[in-house]
């Protein structure tokens, strides 16, 4: 049915790749996509939960820190985690008027 979704690495999920527009699809192969897509963003709840896991472990070790240089490092790392997550969470509320009309 062919690729529509490559792996995103910094999200860690996959995300739609699509070469045409979307009314190009037949209806079957929209179906399909939309599917394909549920699957993929059902997991972005747990991605998330496994994302804050990182950052209590590294705010854990933020308060044990006594390098400032480190301190610095664990706090960018903190921040990056966060916007993954933020990244998720739109991605998933993004779509879910896609995921309603696929139910329909």
């Amino acid at each position: 049915m062919g690729d529509f979704f490559h792996f995103d690495e910094r999200l860690g999920i996959f995300l739609p790749s699509l070469e045409k527009e979307w009314d190009e699809y037949t209806e079957e192969t929209q179906n399909h996509i939309l599917y394909q897509w549920e699957q993929f963003r059902g997991h972005i709840p747990d991605r998330i939960a496994e994302i804050e896991t990182i950052i209590n472990e590294k705010q854990e070790q933020l308060g044990n820190e006594l390098n400032f240089i480190r301190s610095c490092e664990l706090n960018n790392e903190i921040s990056e985690c966060a916007s993954v997550i933020n990244d998720l969470w739109i991605w998933y509320r993004t779509n879910q008027g896609i995921s309603k009309k696929m139910h329909q």
